[in-house]
């Protein structure tokens, strides 16, 4: 698997996992946790989940189908803005570390921009990297002028990514949002690249993006 390299140095795939919708329904978890694991088998080392998805049960899922194979995975984690203060989002850190089975993440974002001020998220987020808590942070969801308020300030320069929507038929970054990333030489990670499979059945279509860029 082709990896790329973040502005701090470590090297991820691009191409990964994503876990939306898993973590909902008890029946499926046995189904859930063996997908992953064929995934990582495959070498697809990536996996990318939330605190929101299935109210942290994707997070469980996650858990149970690393375990014994932490090493083996670049491991995502998202905060919920309304968490995203500087006590809320090391405490929202902490319980996703608990529901994941592990003591360090190698990416936390910012779900997506809320009320909460960047500069008590950032606070959080360093705190959380300087305990050893989180390897990088970065956000999700940030449209251009979110970017250049983000990059205001050293912390925020510090950012390793923005997640973004971003497929062959979701393409509206590429007007604005990208040219400023590669500008500030700030990789883009893509979610959905083949929009939850629906891609794969598309005539208009004759592949899927990577996921990072």
């Amino acid at each position: 698997m082709r990896g790329l390299r973040l502005p701090g140095g470590q090297e991820l795939p691009v191409l990964g996992q994503g876990t939306w919708g898993m973590g909902e329904r008890r029946a499926q978890r046995a189904a859930e946790v063996a997908a992953l694991q064929r995934g990582l088998d495959l070498g697809l080392g990536l996996i990318d989940t939330a605190e929101m998805y299935g109210s942290g049960g994707a997070e469980e899922v996650v858990g149970a189908a690393i375990a014994g194979r932490r090493d083996e995975v670049f491991l995502v984690s998202k905060v919920y803005p309304h968490n995203a203060g500087r006590r809320d989002a090391v405490a929202a850190c902490e319980r996703s570390l608990r529901r994941l089975g592990t003591d360090q993440l190698d990416l936390y974002l910012l779900h997506w921009r809320g009320s909460t001020p960047l500069a008590e998220t950032l606070d959080a987020f360093e705190q959380l990297r300087a305990d050893g808590k989180i390897r990088h942070y970065g956000v999700s969801n940030f449209g251009p002028g979110d970017m250049s308020e983000l990059f205001e300030s050293e912390l925020g320069r510090r950012s390793a990514t923005n997640q973004v929507l971003y497929n062959l038929t979701r393409r509206g970054i590429e007007l604005d949002l990208l040219p400023w990333c590669r500008e500030q030489e700030l990789p883009v990670m893509a979610y959905s690249p083949i929009e939850q499979g629906r891609l794969l059945a598309s005539r208009r279509c004759g592949g899927s993006p990577s996921g990072i860029r």
